[in-house]
């Protein structure tokens, strides 16, 4: 039954909206402050002051809302006009101050576009009512954080990416949660290329960045405070940082790992020898077979009588563990040409690499009935799991258990779900991500040695890292313990060279389906 307003009411109107997620779907301010006039004119309220605010009600300390309370209590006003009760409150501090006011009969009416609120009312409606808005608040932050994880676990950044790259906002089907802008993302690349290049200081790239046009997405200069974190930031080799933790992104990356650990001895001042008056691509990679020592290097000048200068790169022990190591230098000439070797030794032929990847395909394709098999296992554990999530719910609901037990056994259900899942997931995601690493493989087997031979400095660093680990020098003789994958790469090289290498003669009549059969005819790749 609706109460009557039995004396004169004085009231302020109240209307807020958050500029947040939350309040998407809610009214403007001038539009309820519009509604709840007309409201107020229909029921001849009386209204002494029309209040507004631009703030999120999720927590306590909004100062026009703090004020009216304050106001309501010396007696100003002794009626609310808001439209909606979450308009007043979304958490439990300002919910139970409104509770008690009304109880106590000094606010004394409260009037919604729906409904109507009296001290007399049973308050469970208006305690309900507040309840349901603060637990909106929570489950937003929740369901929030949780969606951020899932997006950053799978490969995806949760927030603004860094300049050169955009947010796919409004989830065009064409492009990936992340893409790149084009013109800055060239921009960038350009930049990183200089610095790399260049080892020049970040005032004067920044510089550089204004000439060339660079600007953000807002297209305003980025600001120089800004532009110094830009080269510290992993996203531009592919990973991210979130949460404290760093995760691998599925965005196109700009630049290697081995480059951007690069920029960062040169923008901290402790450039490496590589990016000093000489280069030296080779340096802190490789160990003295001897002492122990880094290798080291340094360029010598030999002046002819003629008149013609000569310059000379030698590698040698730095003999800072000891000083008597009596291992000799070693020209970068020959450095390279025993480095070459290596990458000779794993290198296969492009009609083998594609021949090797359909095989693995086809090898794949023949497990599919078995890991069908295995994810209807899975399934069905998983619905089991939440069936029995369900009938503990029910057994609560029931009183058939107490809270702590129903509180233990629903963790532990749900640690088994989430375990299911991930299972699920990785069944999935399994064989395609094993074709994609052997791809990465043969790419690597078949490309490393031209790469290495007509690529720049940072790049044959970067081939001989990819190598393997242990590297030592002895007697001028390399040592590299390759990883174990590239080993196996090493045994079928070996095998496909000899097998082209008698094929030679007629190699220029010999197509990529007569390669296959031949590959195909050889059982014993991998022994």
């Amino acid at each position: 039954m609706i109460e009557k307003i039995k004396s004169p009411i004085r009231y302020f109107i109240y209307a807020r909206k958050s500029s947040e997620s939350e309040d998407k779907q809610v009214a403007s301010v001038p539009s309820q402050i519009k509604e709840l006039e007309v409201l107020a004119k229909q029921k001849n309220l009386d209204v002494v002051s029309i209040l507004t605010e631009e703030m999120s009600a999720k927590a306590p300390g909004r100062p026009v809302f703090n004020q009216m309370m304050l106001d309501i209590q010396r007696g100003k006003a002794q009626g609310i006009i808001c439209w909606k009760l979450d308009r007043l409150a979304r958490n439990p501090v300002d919910g139970g101050q409104i509770g008690w006011l009304l109880q106590q009969s000094i606010i004394k009416h409260i009037q919604t576009y729906q409904r109507e609120y009296f001290p007399t009312d049973n308050v469970l409606m208006m305690n309900l009512e507040f309840g349901m808005a603060n637990q909106f608040v929570l489950d937003l932050s929740v369901n929030t954080k949780r969606g951020m994880k899932n997006k950053a676990s799978e490969g995806w950044y949760p927030h603004k990416p860094p300049l050169g790259y955009l947010n796919n906002k409004h989830k065009l089907p064409k492009l990936p949660p992340i893409y790149n802008d084009t013109g800055s993302f060239l921009l960038m690349k350009q930049l990183w290329k200089t610095l790399l290049e260049k080892q020049c200081s970040i005032s004067s790239l920044y510089q550089k960045s204004i000439d060339i046009g660079l600007v953000t997405d807002r297209g305003q200069p980025i600001a120089r405070s800004k532009f110094y974190a830009l080269f510290q930031n992993p996203f531009y080799y592919g990973y991210f940082s979130w949460k404290g933790e760093l995760y691998p992104g599925n965005h196109e990356p700009m630049i290697s790992k081995a480059e951007f650990d690069f920029v960062q001895e040169i923008i901290s001042g402790n450039k490496p020898s590589f990016y000093g008056n000489h280069v030296f691509p080779f340096t802190g990679m490789i160990k003295c077979g001897e002492c122990g020592a880094s290798i080291t290097a340094e360029n010598k000048t030999k002046h002819q009588k003629n008149g013609n200068i000569h310059h000379y790169t030698y590698y040698h022990c730095a003999k800072s563990i000891n000083p008597e190591c009596s291992q000799k230098t070693i020209g970068d000439t020959d450095l390279e040409k025993q480095i070459i070797e290596i990458l000779d030794n794993i290198e296969i032929p492009p009609e083998f690499h594609e021949w090797a990847i359909k095989y693995l395909q086809e090898e794949q394709g023949k497990e599919t009935v078995d890991r069908e098999d295995i994810l209807k296992l899975q399934q069905k554990k998983l619905n089991a799991c939440v069936k029995k999530k369900d009938s503990l719910f029910e057994m609560r609901i029931n009183n058939e258990i107490d809270a702590g037990e129903y509180r233990q056994k629903k963790e532990l259900l749900i640690k088994e779900e989430q375990k299911l899942e991930q299972l699920i997931a990785d069944t999935h995601n399994r064989a395609r991500t094993w074709l994609d690493n052997a791809e990465q493989l043969f790419s690597f087997a078949e490309t490393a040695k031209t790469r290495f031979e007509t690529g720049s400095l940072i790049e044959k660093r970067e081939i001989l890292a990819c190598l393997g680990s242990n590297l030592t020098l002895m007697d001028r003789e390399l040592s590299i313990q390759l990883k174990s994958p590239l080993k196996i790469i090493a045994t079928l090289a070996s095998k496909v060279q000899a097998l082209h290498s008698r094929l030679e003669p007629l190699q220029g009549k010999t197509e990529q389906r007569d390669m296959e059969v031949l590959y195909a005819k050889n059982e014993k790749w991998g022994e």
